[in-house]
């Protein structure tokens, strides 16, 4: 077990990296926690983006990484950049002794991933990896009926991302839509979603997997279907686009079981819409009070996922969602391109 310093006698101080799209999820979320936390640097190279970023937050305002690294007095630096940055940022970060936090997905490239973790670990340094869903209350309750076993043996789960980018959202960033920086319908949009297959089901035996470009002008895939096979034996399927008429239409998980049906659905798995098992608990009361109104496909879990860093950077409680476990998500996105590339099956895991 490692031994990281904690912060106990004051705030934890933060600098956040990237003040795009994403950004304002943070900044609210470290607005919730203002009696924990001070954010003390913001960067990015657009000047208007900055300029925004400092007028929200206060906090003082640099042009490029390196600027930052060289006064912040941040223990965490955040980063919200593009995906294909937060290798080597994460990298200059741990070396400045820094903790790190990236957004999804952690990395690109699968060696890319696993320097992060290496870095990361000879810096003595702790590495979160945003996967805020997971503290969606639906998905709390789905959660906890698999760790109860309520489901019996899990036999077969259907994970729907029907949403909608135009060619405008890819034209709106160079980057955007590139192998390099982003990655596709898969790697970026539904990220989070892949993530749940892991998280909620277990470990996968193997994946099949078809992606396509089939209407937007970009790199990456705008549309891609997986077939999933768990260690457990359960099978699956996996069917994204960002091509749904006219607008986001569904973020959904189906698991169907021995004693147990659930489907979460709404817009971002927002909605328990079937909750249906064997037997009955105190806890079937709450399904729909942990439904929620969203319009946003990020959901409401930011505020909550700073709360375990929080704690973790307090020396109150464990990680839930660090490089290793963000490493597990980035190994099945890599297994299902590399499916898609070769027409084969892709057994897990990788080999390192």
């Amino acid at each position: 077990m490692r031994n990281y310093p904690s912060v106990t006698d004051r705030k934890i101080r933060l600098a956040l990296v990237g003040c795009g799209r994403i950004a304002s999820n943070h900044f609210a979320a470290i607005e919730s926690h203002a009696a924990n936390v001070e954010l003390v640097d913001v960067c990015d190279v657009n000047d208007a983006a900055l300029a925004q970023a400092v007028a929200r937050t206060q906090a003082t305002g640099h042009r490029s990484l390196a600027d930052l690294l060289k006064t912040t007095t941040a223990d965490l630096v955040i980063l919200t950049t593009p995906s294909g940055l937060h290798p080597e940022q994460t990298i200059q970060v741990a070396q400045a002794g820094r903790h790190v936090m990236t957004e999804k997905p952690m990395a690109t490239r699968w060696h890319d991933g696993m320097q992060m973790v290496k870095a990361c670990d000879d810096a003595n340094v702790r590495l979160f990896v945003v996967k805020q869903n997971r503290r969606n209350a639906t998905l709390q309750m789905l959660k906890k009926a698999v760790e109860q076993e309520r489901f019996g043996k899990i036999y077969s789960v259907a994970m729907n991302v029907f949403w909608t980018r135009p060619q405008a959202y890819y034209d709106s960033a160079k980057w955007r839509g590139t192998w390099e920086f982003d990655g596709g319908a898969f790697m970026n949009q539904a990220s989070h979603y892949i993530d749940l297959l892991h998280w909620l089901i277990g470990p996968v035996e193997s994946v099949m997997a078809y992606t396509g470009t089939l209407a937007r002008n970009i790199e990456v895939e705008d549309s891609g279907v997986a077939a999933i096979r768990w260690r457990s034996g359960a099978m699956g399927t996996l069917n994204v686009t960002m091509l749904t008429y006219p607008k986001n239409m569904e973020g959904s998980i189906t698991i169907l079981g021995e004693k147990g049906t659930v489907r979460v659905g709404g817009v971002a798995v927002n909605e328990i819409q079937t909750w249906e098992f064997a037997d009955t608990r105190p806890e079937d009361a709450d399904v729909s009070s942990s439904n929620y109104q969203t319009t946003s496909v990020y959901g409401l879990g930011h505020p909550l996922y700073y709360d375990n860093v929080i704690k973790t950077l307090r020396g109150e409680a464990e990680p839930e969602t660090d490089g290793r476990e963000g490493l597990v998500t980035l190994e099945l996105l890599i297994a299902m391109y590399l499916s898609s590339r070769d027409g084969k099956r892709i057994p897990l895991p990788l080999e390192y």
